[in-house]
């Protein structure tokens, strides 16, 4: 469909996203165009009825709420493109609503935990596979950066002078995030590893493969649960989880929700603000054990 492809350049030229939000887009509306195709609806026909149909039988065949609203999501925007674009003269998706889901808590890492476990050190400091591992762990605790943003960091983004890094977050938005003395360290003894290995491919990023390529999502995942799983046995041991840690080990220590805002790279404060529960519930696990009548 020639519309969808204008409608993913978009996406891509215009709202600048990223190629995995990308991915997504293009996944939901393929599925949709296909329900069309299998019910024999063409697409000049599609009203919302049509609309709820596809996402009732889209909750018959198990998806989640927020699998079903990640597809609402995806249909409004292609359709408000549409629009604008003199495709199509109104948006059936005007009459659909988002389905309600419960609010999930963000899993973290206990904080006590991370910092004994980062200050056990890498395995091997003259491995450089080792010692970039570990410095993907300091990272990802130490700045609270997405793991898209972490893959991005070219060398030239380290400001060792004034201990930040610059960081490019989603659609391009740019950011410096500071950087504590510890991490730099070990960021310098990386480098120097990576300086000397005989890579037949040497790369500008900073996060690189043991053959010198750019690093890529599953290497840092793998990385992750690896060390995660040495202090803790709970399921999700995703490189997200060290950045809510970040985050709400933050917060528990006093930092401004606007700050934290900052370093995070949110666009507006109700992100952030999912973490305030996180501390409220830890403040009342607190009194629970403290108080006499609790």
């Amino acid at each position: 469909m020639m519309n969808k492809q204008r409608f993913l350049s978009f996406l891509e030229f215009e709202k600048r996203y990223s190629a995995h939000t990308i991915s997504a887009y293009a996944l939901e509306i393929d599925r949709f165009l296909n329900f069309l195709l299998t019910e024999e609806i063409a697409f000049e026909e599609v009203d919302y009825r049509i609309i709820r149909h596809y996402l009732a039988m889209m909750k018959e065949n198990g998806r989640q709420a927020a699998s079903i609203n990640r597809s609402i999501s995806s249909l409004r925007s292609f359709y408000k493109f549409l629009v604008r674009e003199g495709f199509v003269a109104s948006s059936p998706m005007q009459l659909v609503r988002a389905l309600k889901t419960p609010k999930r808590l963000p899993v973290v890492v206990e904080q006590e935990k991370m910092v004994d476990l980062l200050d056990m050190g890498g395995a091997d400091p003259e491995s450089f596979e080792d010692t970039r591992d570990f410095v993907i762990l300091e990272l990802l605790f130490g700045t609270g950066i997405r793991l898209s943003e972490l893959l991005a960091i070219q060398e030239r983004d380290i400001d060792t002078y004034n201990k930040r890094i610059r960081i490019f977050g989603k659609r391009g938005k740019e950011r410096l995030v500071p950087v504590h003395q510890t991490l730099l360290k070990e960021i310098r003894r990386y480098l120097m590893l990576k300086y000397v290995q005989d890579f037949k491919n040497k790369s500008t990023f900073l996060i690189v493969t043991k053959e010198g390529k750019q690093a890529y999502p599953s290497l840092i995942y793998r990385t992750v649960r690896r060390y995660l799983g040495r202090i803790t046995s709970q399921q999700k041991k995703s490189p997200h989880v060290l950045r809510h840690t970040f985050a709400t080990a933050l917060l528990n220590n006093g930092a401004d929700l606007n700050a934290i805002k900052e370093l995070l790279g949110h666009a507006g404060l109700a992100a952030t603000q999912v973490y305030t529960h996180n501390s409220v519930e830890r403040l009342k696990s607190i009194y629970k054990q403290a108080h006499p009548k609790a």
